[in-house]
């Protein structure tokens, strides 16, 4: 009697996974206005940058345009937000964006009294140091008694007091708001070291040092830095929409999946790859998406590697390697959850 039982809790379970999500408020806003509200850096190079004429570019941008794409077939379909640190926290709580892919790192404070839901890690990032070729520091451990600018509101303020406590070392913080401003401070001279993430670190040199090979970033990583797209908590359905994008353009990586021979896939035997085309339906009813969401979203916007590669790889100006940012076959930590 108890299996009879068993079977039919399951047989329920398959039945409520094939029959779609409840519908959520934010993904039906999202829906009503018609594009995502994203927020982003107000000029991170490589991450959330916008040009001369106010076309968004980054890896933290191309999430939030994936995430349109999934709901409407249309990267276009996003506004994007510039904030500052300080901004980003109080524009999600608020409602004044949906979705915050703004190099922001994943910690248990705000995963819970900030109220954040975190999207898997698109760039696992750590905090390093930069500072002019001329001072002939070759480390960090070098540094005791310099003067390093660092942006307010950051969890590069904690870790770089916590290191310089760690090592016996005493250093003279500037604090600054702006990330404008801090970027602005170090090339002016007014401090020895710039810190903050490594990336943003490559990005500054590349984007706005006046001389990039006059900078060097130092070799150490003080931190993890695991930056990841979030949301509100208490809307499960936009909460896996968001977090669903990310893990399928990972997966398509996986399966070899590109934005330029997605095509040949959709006649696949294969049931994994017919999943996540949409050619075996289920999968974009669970979200409430269409079935070709996932299909979309490599056909317009590429795999992870190609979004990686297309704003902060080699050959890009911050020619970042892939690092623990390779897929787990490949000796790093990207790993997608199962879309089925």
């Amino acid at each position: 009697m108890k299996s009879g039982i068993l079977a039919a809790a399951a047989a329920a379970v398959v039945f409520g996974a094939v029959t779609g999500a409840q519908a959520g408020p934010t993904l039906d806003a999202v829906k009503g206005r018609g594009f995502v509200q994203c927020g982003v850096n107000a000029g991170l190079p490589g991450f959330g940058n916008p040009d001369s004429s106010g076309n968004w570019t980054g890896l933290d941008v191309d999430y939030c345009r994936a995430v349109a794409v999934a709901l409407f077939n249309d990267p276009n379909k996003v506004k994007f937000t510039p904030l500052s640190a300080q901004q980003r926290f109080p524009a999600i709580q608020s409602g004044e964006v949906d979705l915050l892919s703004r190099n922001t790192t994943v910690t248990l404070t705000r995963d819970t009294s900030v109220g954040l839901n975190f999207a898997p890690v698109t760039y696992y990032d750590g905090q390093g140091f930069m500072v002019n070729k001329k001072l002939g520091v070759k480390s960090a451990k070098e540094l005791n008694g310099a003067t390093v600018c660092v942006q307010a509101g950051t969890t590069t303020e904690l870790n770089l007091a916590d290191y310089f406590r760690t090592n016996n070392m005493s250093y003279n913080p500037v604090v600054i708001e702006s990330n404008d401003e801090v970027n602005a401070a170090y090339f002016a001279g007014r401090c020895d070291v710039l810190t903050t993430d490594a990336s943003g670190l490559a990005g500054t040199r590349a984007g706005v040092a006046p001389v990039p090979d006059d900078h060097i970033i130092l070799p150490e990583i003080i931190s993890k830095e695991p930056l990841a797209p979030a949301v509100r908590h208490g809307d499960d359905q936009w909460f896996d929409v968001v977090k669903w994008t990310v893990y399928a353009t990972i997966q398509a990586e996986e399966m070899g999946i590109t934005s330029k021979n997605v095509d040949e896939f959709v006649n696949s035997k294969n049931p994994e790859i017919q999943r996540i085309l949409g050619t075996s339906p289920g999968m974009g009813k669970a979200l409430g998406l269409d079935e070709k969401w996932a299909y979309n979203i490599i056909k317009t916007m590429g795999n992870y590697g190609e979004i990686f590669e297309r704003n902060v790889g080699t050959k890009t100006p911050l020619k970042l390697e892939r690092g623990l940012n390779a897929l787990w076959t490949n000796g790093g930590l990207q790993y997608a959850m199962p879309i089925r």
